[in-house]
């Protein structure tokens, strides 16, 4: 993509109600104002929040939210220039309940409040395969714990990805720091079982995926 186009779409985005921008010091400083408030004062609603972190283009959040309108869902990524295109279908499609927030997933523990988040959706992160890029998988055992902050008692944790690294880095470490498997599938699309919102929603480059008979895997767990 051109740089004058993400030039377009930056501006595009601040311009867009569904579209949150808080600079990492508002983050960091704990002035962010919606931490713990975004039921009330965003979404108007007493509605279930869910997170979809590294949304990329938006199509699982916006597919979410189509889904489940009684659900609050909030994409979440640092490039702004990918989401837009989910933003801006949401606003098009006068989808009221789905939103976008641009930062770090690092920071995802300075913008939400203990117990505020009821379901994280992780779909197709990078696997980060080189050990020294470990601690940039987002289901790390550092990142876990930030999760754990956020989510209710009882919220789960899921993992969509085409990466049969990421499946099986991810479930050993849940198995052997004993966290709460509830579902796991190596292969959605030929092996039954899978629920309806995994494969009923499809990304642009898991249609791909498929295209080349590449599995798809999926776990649903929570952190104890």
């Amino acid at each position: 993509m051109g740089s004058k186009n993400k030039l377009k779409r930056f501006r595009e985005n601040e311009t867009f109600a569904n579209v949150i921008q808080p600079t990492r010091d508002e983050a960091v400083s704990g002035n962010f104002a919606l931490k713990g408030k975004w039921r009330n004062d965003f979404f108007k609603n007493d509605n279930p929040v869910v997170l979809e972190l590294g949304c990329g283009k938006g199509e699982y959040t916006v597919g979410l939210a189509e889904r489940y309108p009684n659900k609050n869902f909030i994409g979440v990524d640092i490039k702004g220039s990918r989401f837009w295109r989910g933003a801006k279908t949401a606003i098009e499609s006068g989808i009221k309940n789905a939103a976008f927030l641009r930062t770090q997933i690092e920071l995802i523990d300075h913008l939400f409040a203990e117990g505020e988040v009821d379901e994280i959706w992780i779909t197709f992160p990078d696997p980060q395969i080189k050990y020294k890029r470990t601690k940039h998988r987002m289901t790390n055992p550092e990142f876990l714990a930030r999760y754990k902050k956020i989510l209710k008692p009882e919220g789960v944790v899921h993992l969509k990805t085409d990466s049969e690294f990421m499946h099986g880095y991810t479930l050993g470490l849940l198995q052997g720091s004993g966290h709460d498997i509830q579902y796991a599938n190596h292969n959605i699309y030929r092996n039954e079982g899978a629920p309806a919102e995994v494969i009923g929603i499809q990304t642009f480059y898991e249609k791909q995926y498929l295209e080349v008979n590449k599995p798809i895997t999926y776990i649903r767990f929570k952190i104890n």
